[in-house]
């Protein structure tokens, strides 16, 4: 389980290495992506708090990046934050994500983004819930569920 030493020793030291690497110039980006996944993902945008589709999903699934569709989190460890944005307390695996130090606007936070391809998710703060206290704070136009499909159908 990551913590929030594990953020900070990642955004100095290093981040881990992800399973696979995916590059794409920005036109095939644009031509992959909606403008506002665009904006958001490649152009480090931010969407409005409490706009976005994927803020009150509750389906079992995972969240996969959508750029890339590699998965990033477990809708099991999907919470209701308040923040307005989809919020989660751990990656699906400790690779899966990038961490930067991100002082824009006057604040200094951590970025989050896909290990795979650069993908902006949105930022990591130490203030989620027990054991490990963390919430990632991610913009839906960032991310894609992959519903989790019940064996009996």
């Amino acid at each position: 389980m990551l913590t929030w030493s594990d953020i900070i020793h990642f955004t100095v030291k290093g981040n881990p290495t992800p399973d696979q690497r995916m590059e794409k110039t920005e036109a095939e980006w644009k031509d992959q992506l909606t403008p506002e996944a665009f904006r958001i993902t490649r152009l480090k945008g931010t969407e409005m708090a409490h706009s976005g589709a994927l803020c009150a999903t509750h389906d079992a699934g995972k969240y996969n990046c959508v750029c890339c569709s590699t998965p990033l989190f477990d809708s099991t460890i999907k919470y209701n934050s308040g923040s307005g944005w989809p919020s989660f307390t751990q990656p699906i695996k400790e690779n899966a994500i990038k961490y930067e130090k991100d002082t824009s606007f006057g604040m200094v936070r951590v970025e989050v983004m896909c290990n795979t391809c650069d993908a902006h998710l949105g930022h990591v703060f130490p203030d989620g819930p027990e054991p490990g206290g963390l919430r990632y704070c991610v913009n839906s136009a960032s991310i894609k569920i992959e519903i989790e499909r019940d064996r009996n159908d």
